[in-house]
């Protein structure tokens, strides 16, 4: 059943129309990726269903009783509530229910057995069961906990947590609620791995419509079911996961192409046609004539679909990369041996040991608060290790690409903080800056404390684009970019020759880039070759348990024992299953690590998933039961 049935939604801004003709549903356990462009209206959109701003025309319909609940990059407005207050603030409606339900007991017990009253009991018995029942405080604990907050932190209050863990708080919130409609606008920010992936099986399991805004294409694949585009003010609907509307939007302008080429070719021959009969008989000037009209509608025809064409490939400005080829460094670019390194007592790593060789791209992970940036600055020689040394290669260059907005030179205009730092002449320092969506004079002589986060990002990439180092420290690459600005950062650094350090939480970047991975684990750094499918594979084979031993009787037994073939026991046969389907994911994310935009892939990897987590769920189920 739908819990909201959109129909021919337009907003405008000023009089003129961000999106017209939107219409869709959502369904229960409906999860839909709103994509489109920056610009496009997907936040609007979002804060015009919760009811925060207002729509010039079509019509919304929610289910009766329908609860919604936003989170967004609004940071909360009251600051003296404590963390706990803060994630329970968005259930008064379940506090309000207990409320009544006692109410409602005391009128039963004083005799009150009206239907009226008796549905009522039920009715709000199963709504408070459906969140978790009595326990539901709790459930909206685990939340915070799945978050990456800590116990000792929900009675602490909002003022004296960060911009992201408020983020994060907000999340919290909307998801302890138990809404029946879930509006996320990139829920995925300020997360570490760990939680995002606490956060996938999350959304996977409520009992929710979902509408999701996020440039986190992992996440999109793993969590949604549903596409919803906004594009040039229009929205086009496509039940599918992602990956099948990628590949449905490219199968869209590959027909359009083709009809576009089609009737092309159609109004040439009839142009032929017409310039050579025209002034001919009478007869086969009337024909000529008949075919000018058919010509003209081939043409409206033509339009159209170049129309659609321009739709299908519009993009966005994306980002230009193109990185300068580097000096060749000498053979080992980095090498660390036994690293200590601590903030005040806490210990981030202890007699840590790595190395990275010339033309390596290496991917560095690990839980928020772990270390990743402090082991970056060390390397880069900009704090001191406790114990231990991290030692630069012969003819290393590095740059480094930092999460810290300082890394900047404030002094003056955009274009001059270019030329300072890279040495270019204006014509090729405009140039870089054109390629990296600071176009025209505005823009140039911008002042760059005036920038925002997403320029700031912009114009620290086009600097170590232009730096010519061969060794590349790069540090939550993706933050303030698009999709499309994604996807040609990451097509930049699987091209680039030299040897890159890359920090990121966007799993598609790892995966596609890293030919190998360090992970900071228990404080120490562990190697495992391959990229995040790889590593995500390997942590999970060492997490699932190992079959029970085989009791095997004495050779003496053996041999008086009559030899009859044994059937083997369901327990077994899905043990042999799963060490095939195990075989097979591992060969199908080899296959990705290759090629990580093989659409068909990817769903056969999600399936192959599926069916090998079903059978370790069995295997469990069995298992227990047999030692029980």
């Amino acid at each position: 059943m739908a819990v909201v049935i959109a129909s021919n939604l337009r907003k405008e801004f000023s009089g003129d129309p961000l999106f017209d003709g939107v219409s869709f549903k959502v369904e229960r356990r409906d999860r839909v990726a709103l994509a489109g462009p920056n610009g496009a209206g997907k936040t609007t959109l979002l804060r015009a269903l919760v009811g925060e701003t207002s729509l010039q025309g079509g019509d919304l319909a929610f289910q009766k009783g329908t609860r919604v609940a936003l989170h967004d990059q609004r940071p909360p407005l009251e600051r003296r509530l404590t963390l706990r207050e803060y994630v329970l603030s968005g259930a008064r409606d379940l506090i309000a229910l207990e409320e009544e339900l006692r109410r409602l007991e005391r009128a039963m017990a004083a005799g009150d057995h009206d239907d009226t009253t008796i549905r009522r009991y039920g009715e709000a018995q199963a709504r408070l069961e459906h969140a978790g029942g009595y326990d539901w405080r709790e459930r909206a604990t685990a939340v915070v906990r799945g978050l990456g907050f800590a116990d000792e932190q929900l009675d602490r209050q909002l003022d004296t947590f960060s911009g992201g863990e408020l983020t994060r708080a907000s999340l919290a919130r909307a998801l302890g609620g138990d809404p029946d409609l879930l509006l996320l606008d990139e829920p995925t920010n300020h997360l570490d791995v760990e939680s995002l992936e606490w956060l996938e099986r999350e959304l996977q399991s409520l009992d929710a419509g979902i509408m999701i805004v996020a440039h986190d294409r992992w996440f999109l694949e793993a969590v949604t079911n549903v596409v919803l585009e906004l594009d040039a003010g229009r929205s086009t609907y496509f039940k599918g996961p992602w990956h099948a509307w990628r590949l449905e939007k490219a199968s869209r302008l590959h027909a359009a192409a083709k009809a576009a080429d089609r009737v092309g070719r159609d109004i040439e021959r009839l142009e032929r046609f017409v310039a050579r009969f025209r002034a001919s008989t009478e007869k086969m000037a009337r024909k000529a004539q008949v075919k000018l009209t058919q010509i003209e509608r081939l043409k409206k025809e033509r339009a159209k679909s170049k129309s659609e064409i321009d739709l299908l490939t519009r993009r966005s400005r994306s980002l230009g990369f193109e990185f300068l080829k580097p000096a060749r460094s000498g053979r080992t670019v980095l090498e660390v041996e036994g690293l200590d390194l601590r903030i005040g007592e806490r210990v981030l790593l202890e007699d840590a040991s790595f190395a990275i060789e010339r033309g390596e791209h290496v991917g560095l992970v690990g839980p928020n608060g772990s270390g990743k940036t402090t082991l970056l600055e060390t390397i880069l020689e900009r704090r001191e290790a406790d114990d231990g040394s991290a030692r630069l290669g012969h003819g290393v260059v590095p740059a480094y690409f930092s999460q810290q907005e300082m890394e900047l030179d404030t002094r003056g205009s955009v274009l001059q903080c270019v030329q300072r730092a890279t040495g270019l002449q204006r014509p090729d320092a405009q140039k870089l800056l054109g390629r990296f969506l600071f176009s025209g004079w505005t823009e140039h002589e911008k002042p760059v404390v005036a920038l925002s986060g997403g320029e700031r990002r912009r114009l620290a990439l086009a600097l170590v684009v232009a730096s010519g180092a061969n060794f590349l420290v790069v540090d939550e690459p993706t933050n303030h970019l698009d999709m499309e600005s994604r996807e040609a950062l990451e097509a930049a650094l699987e091209a680039f020759p030299g040897t890159i350090l890359l920090v990121s939480h966007d799993r598609a970047l790892l995966d596609a880039v890293a030919e190998r991975t360090v992970a900071i684990e228990d404080r120490h750094l562990n190697s495992y070759d391959g990229g995040w499918a790889e590593y995500v594979r390997r942590r999970e084979a060492r997490q699932t348990p190992s079959p029970p031993p085989v009791e095997r009787k004495p050779a003496a037994e053996s041999r008086k024992a009559t030899v009859k073939p044994k059937a083997p026991s369901e327990l077994e046969r899905i043990e042999a299953e799963i060490a095939t389907r195990e075989s097979a994911v591992a060969e199908l994310e080899q296959r990705l690590a290759e090629d990580w935009n093989d659409v068909d892939m990817l769903a056969a990897h999600r399936r192959a998933r599926e069916e090998l987590q079903a059978l370790l769920q069995r295997w469990e189920l069995l298992f227990e039961r047999a030692h029980t």
